[in-house]
């Protein structure tokens, strides 16, 4: 019987958004006005791809975007809660469900060489063209009006789940760790023995105060991180339970 750690990347395991890290790469560290105006809200795939399209045009390829991102820290207490995770990974199953790109997440998990705390990881898939330029395309399509249109992290979570228990493997309990407005979705699917754990002061932190004041609370317990030392006092004492 395993615990279900699921970790959104961004704001969450680093402490910055991969996607406007990456601009530092662009000429003065700044986009063109139009390009940064032709993003449409629930759109942000498609605004990325003109974004590595913009700076494949301008001759920044896979080094230099690399050396970028992987120069991007991670939250305060992550690298000891990975570590953590890595050493009981009898009692832990972990996953990523993000709206980065596999690119991204494959560079910074392996320089840190933090693969193997991971069994799985959902982002948009991302490659390189043969022209040099990075691409990325929508992890899925779903019918979810809350969720962006590239990715509901609660259909992801719910198949994943949905998956084990066909392979037999029954989790006790989930703990789903993350920061933003799309990570509401996947919280709602939580049951009452499941933990959210959002970031302290980040948007799912201050959307799940606003639903509990709204007399609409979820089904899981809510317990507020600011560190990854936090998380693993807190998967300690679900371990001894």
């Amino acid at each position: 019987m395993k615990i279900l750690l699921v970790f959104d990347f961004d704001n969450t395991i680093i402490d910055d958004n991969s996607d406007t890290w990456i601009v530092q790469c662009a000429p003065d560290q700044k986009l063109p006005i139009e390009l940064q105006d032709s993003y449409q809200n629930g759109f942000w795939t498609e605004f990325m791809g003109r974004v590595f399209k913009y700076l494949g045009n301008e001759g920044i390829g896979e080094d230099e975007m690399k050396s970028t991102m992987i120069s991007m820290p991670f939250t305060p207490g992550v690298v000891e809660l990975f570590n953590f995770i890595r050493e009981n990974k009898n009692t832990f199953d972990c996953i990523i469900i993000s709206d980065s790109n596999s690119v991204f997440i494959d560079w910074i998990l392996e320089a840190a060489n933090f693969h193997d705390v991971f069994d799985n990881v959902f982002t948009n898939p991302a490659a390189f063209d043969s022209n040099g330029h990075l691409t990325v395309e929508n992890y899925h399509a779903h019918s979810c009006d809350r969720c962006p249109k590239n990715l509901c992290k609660n259909v992801v979570l719910v198949e994943f789940v949905d998956k084990q228990l066909k392979q037999g493997v029954n989790y006790t309990r989930i703990v789903y760790v993350g920061d933003g407005g799309n990570d509401l979705c996947p919280v709602t699917f939580l049951k009452k023995n499941d933990v959210a754990m959002p970031r302290k002061g980040y948007t799912l932190h201050k959307t799940l105060s606003k639903m509990t004041q709204n007399l609409q609370p979820i089904e899981s317990s809510v317990v507020v991180w600011s560190s990854g030392v936090e998380i693993i006092s807190h998967l300690q004492s679900l371990i001894k339970e």
